[in-house]
């Protein structure tokens, strides 16, 4: 992938997000946050925004292996894939803390929007992800 094709990417990635949860994201934020992650996410270089991809795949994929094998989020594989997911946040927030974290994690059971993701291919990865960064998210 080219300069210019990670750059396409991730501008249109900003504005499908824009488009589809911009408003409720503003509303709830607040501009100032929406807008640093945005150029967080726009100023990415390339191996940047292709690990960012690569992480959000591994997450997935591991959630999906966890949830298959019975793994408690507790336990070491939850650990790795709470800190998985803190790493891909690092690309997109201008700040962490474990608070919001775990209030992100809240999310992932409360609004369907992210359960059915999570729950796109295996049923319990949203839960397992939302224990894991409840437990290990410090």
């Amino acid at each position: 992938m080219g300069k210019k094709s990670a750059a396409t990417k991730t501008r249109r990635l900003v504005e499908d997000n824009e488009r589809s949860y911009g408003s409720e994201a503003r509303a709830r934020w607040g501009d100032d946050a929406v807008d640093a992650s945005n150029r967080l996410l726009l100023g990415l270089s390339e191996s940047e925004f292709e690990r960012f991809q690569a992480l959000g795949t591994q997450i997935n994929t591991e959630l999906e292996a966890a949830v298959q094998r019975g793994l408690d989020p507790v336990g070491e594989t939850g650990k790795r894939i709470c800190g998985l997911h803190r790493e891909w946040l690092g690309y997109t927030w201008s700040f962490y803390t474990p608070e919001a974290h775990r209030g992100l994690a809240e999310m992932y059971v409360a609004d369907e929007r992210f359960t059915a993701y999570y729950d796109g291919a295996v049923t319990g990865c949203a839960a397992l992800l939302h224990d894991a960064i409840c437990a290990w998210a410090k």
